[in-house]
């Protein structure tokens, strides 16, 4: 049998500027770490991030790569359309944009935008209740929680003034049936979001599973998660791990930032 092809990926570095290229680094970083944790499906999600100083230029992952193999230069620039705003080797799925860009064109205090179709994530949308108030990491989410009711695969126009009204201002945003969604003012503040949904919600499907009765967090300590959040961080959001976050993914392969 012979050995697969290695991929060949010119650089960008020197063809963009340095706030670009740190975002490209940290979107990279972001798609290892959502196959690090087991969050990815294969090639069938996506994490978007807006480009530096701009308000309609966005990257994405190359269609058909595997999260683990992203790189910096192997992201993608598009616009709010999904078209390539300058020359790639690589696919993108415009479909794949769908959800992304209906949430960049109205939330423009977001500058990155998390989707995954976790186990656990979907497992938790499908219950008529969503997301129950059982643990510590749970709390943070219902402090800032949407829904919006499954329509099929995204790939229907028609859908998206229902998607981001449903969203609103929050942070979190369960898509039933579906999956996992979460936004961040950076890269590092989604993946945390991310890592917090996701936590709350594998341990709601471990804590039904002992059939024992469930003791739920009361609506009044829910009301203050916010503020405890940001003393828990020390108002650093998902830039208080990443730092480290990024050691471990060097430890295991730095070339998410080629």
């Amino acid at each position: 049998m012979n050995a697969p092809e290695k991929l060949s990926i010119p650089s960008m570095k020197e063809r963009v500027s340095a706030e670009e290229w740190q975002a490209r680094v940290d979107l990279a970083a972001c798609y290892r770490l959502v196959a690090d944790f087991g969050w990815s499906d294969l090639v069938f999600t996506h994490v978007t991030a807006r480009v530096p100083g701009t308000e309609n230029q966005f990257l994405i992952n190359p269609y058909g790569m595997m999260f683990d193999e992203i790189t910096a230069s192997s992201l993608v620039k598009i616009d709010l359309e999904g078209n390539k705003i300058e020359e790639s080797p690589f696919p993108i799925n415009p479909a794949g944009f769908t959800i992304h860009s209906a949430i960049h064109a109205v939330r423009h205090d977001a500058q990155c935008v998390l989707h995954v179709h976790s186990i656990n994530g979907v497992a938790v949308s499908v219950q008529q209740e969503g997301v129950l108030p059982l643990s510590q990491q749970s709390i943070f989410v219902l402090s800032s929680l949407a829904y919006h009711d499954y329509e099929g695969v995204a790939l229907n126009a028609d859908e998206k003034p229902r998607l981001v009204a449903d969203l609103g201002d929050k942070t979190y945003l369960m898509l039933r049936n579906h999956g996992l969604l979460t936004l961040g003012k950076t890269v590092a503040d989604a993946f945390l979001n991310m890592y917090i949904f996701e936590s709350a919600c594998m341990i709601q499907i471990r804590a039904q599973s002992g059939g024992g009765e469930l003791v739920r967090i009361p609506e009044t300590i829910i009301r203050g998660a916010q503020q405890q959040a940001k003393s828990v961080t020390k108002a650093q959001g998902g830039m208080l791990a990443w730092p480290g976050l990024l050691r471990r993914l060097d430890r295991i392969d730095s070339s998410y930032r080629t």
